[in-house]
């Protein structure tokens, strides 16, 4: 049994810099939050971390039921388990937040579930297989056929490293916009 917290994860923004540090989380019944403001006075940004568990049961006619738990406090996880986190930014100032973007580490011990990351409004999805080095919107990995010649192939879900959500549009004085995605434990 593996024991997960969500101090694993960190949660950014870029409208940096920082007023403050973004306090680490002891488990997940303390969800993080933190407020995210430059030095210019710039509209604030609350963000939050949530996590749940996928449940599959199976009704009476032997069809699998998919549901999701809110994991709180400390939990444990089995390998294959499947985790959907949701970041959510909360502007709550009375102006528009321009070039919100949210930047989300998958920790080792997790795996992406492909296709799984979304947003509730427009947003770019891009990820990264280097670490956060760089972002794009379908990672490739080079392989070698065994006639020796190279070429570029889906990344698989193991490599990826990095989540990223990109607003394009400005978003209002007090309103939320969110980005899930799926992992799934080694």
């Amino acid at each position: 049994m593996k024991r997960l917290t969500i101090a694993a994860f960190s949660v950014a923004a870029l409208l940096v810099p920082f007023s403050g540090v973004i306090p680490g989380v002891p488990n997940l019944g303390t969800m993080t939050n933190a407020i995210a403001q430059n030095i210019q006075k710039q509209p604030m940004v609350k963000l939050q971390l949530g996590a749940e568990k996928q449940v599959l049961t199976k009704d009476v006619q032997g069809k699998t039921k998919t549901t999701w738990k809110a994991l709180q406090g400390q939990v444990t996880v089995q390998p294959g388990d499947v985790l959907r986190y949701t970041l959510t930014g909360q502007n709550f100032s009375d102006r528009a937040v321009n070039n919100l973007a949210f930047n989300q580490p998958i920790p080792k011990g997790m795996v992406f579930v492909l296709k799984s990351a979304n947003a509730n409004t427009n947003a770019k999805i891009t990820y990264s297989i280097d670490g956060g080095r760089s972002f794009v919107e379908n990672p490739k990995v080079k392989v070698t056929l065994p006639s020796g010649k190279v070429e570029e192939k889906p990344a698989p879900a193991e490599v990826y490293t990095h989540i990223s959500w990109k607003f394009p549009n400005a978003i209002a004085a007090k309103t939320t916009v969110n980005g899930t995605y799926e992992l799934r434990v080694r």
